[in-house]
């Protein structure tokens, strides 16, 4: 711990020696002030603008009724406060699910609980229905699979055989999509790393990290949870909204998201050794997809395949 980060502690009448670091992400470092509160401190100046929009999005979801810890404080060191841009959230009991090991039962369990968070969200905040939110950008339109597949076989990252395959495979999948899908507020990086979760009893405690929120398609909140972990959401996320869509058709628009994005990481082959997502691995999303199809997933899964 260095004399800033002491000195934002002291701020919120917390000493140095009750400052622990807690495993950091890609845009922050994150420190546990005390028993009761979370320091949070940008990694470089252009990720304030990602603290700034969790400013305005933690309270909206909270609104919603979504398990998400309190903001405190906010500081975007624009020359008024400490000089240090920071956020202070109320902590959150529990760890994240990524380091628990836990039991395949007691992990379906948590991620149903997530998809009644999610559906919360997405049922609360339609574009546009929470005021302009002007942090929150909105999702540009993905790539169509024909010039992606194109452009990878260019490329040489896929030979005729497979972009063929991939061609009619994404292109059956997009009969079930809808022409216009709705855009809602999305946490964005619905991943382990990001849900809390208290072992007695085994409860998700929180949704955290909302650096990557936007205006979406609700069906790409389920692309950053492994596959396999998508039926138990996506059941969660079905009683909470109510909803009665043809079987298979959020299956479907999940799945498609999966694909197209563990194809659009082909070019990167770069590792990333060291980071906590787990898609970091260049491979991990399609080996994600093989491991699901392998293991047998449940109906209607076959039948997209």
């Amino acid at each position: 711990m260095d004399d800033t980060t002491a000195a934002l502690a002291a701020r919120y009448g917390v000493r140095a020696d009750q400052v622990c670091p807690l495993p950091s992400g890609g845009a922050n470092h994150v420190f546990l002030l005390g028993d009761g509160l979370v320091l949070r401190v940008p990694r470089t100046r252009a990720a304030v603008a990602d603290l700034r929009k969790e400013a305005e999005v933690i309270p909206v979801a909270r609104a919603a009724g979504v398990l998400t810890p309190e903001v405190v404080a906010f500081d975007e060191a624009d020359g008024s406060g400490s000089g240090v841009p920071h956020m202070v959230l109320r902590r959150a009991p529990g760890r994240d699910m990524s380091v628990l090991g836990l039991p395949e039962s007691a992990e379906r369990n948590v991620l149903r609980q997530v998809g009644r968070e999610l559906a919360k969200l997405h049922l609360h905040a339609p574009y546009r229905a929470c005021g302009e939110l002007p942090g929150v950008p909105v999702d540009d339109v993905p790539e169509a699979p024909r010039p992606l597949i194109a452009r990878l076989l260019d490329g040489g990252w896929l030979d005729p055989g497979a972009a063929r395959w991939l061609t009619d495979w994404l292109e059956r999948l997009a009969v079930r999509l809808p022409a216009d899908p709705p855009r809602v507020l999305v946490h964005g990086d619905v991943a382990p790393q990001n849900l809390l979760v208290t072992s007695d009893p085994t409860a998700l405690s929180a949704l955290v990290d909302w650096g990557d929120a936007m205006w979406a398609d609700p069906a790409s909140e389920f692309a950053k949870i492994p596959l396999g972990g998508v039926p138990a959401m996506l059941e969660g996320y079905r009683q909470e909204a109510g909803d009665t869509t043809e079987e298979g058709a959020w299956e479907a628009r999940v799945l498609w998201h999966h694909v197209t994005w563990a194809l659009g990481r082909l070019p990167d082959p770069v590792p990333r050794p060291g980071e906590r997502h787990w898609t970091a691995p260049p491979a991990g999303r399609l080996l994600g997809l093989l491991r699901f199809f392998a293991a047998g997933p449940p109906p209607p899964w076959p039948a997209l395949a």
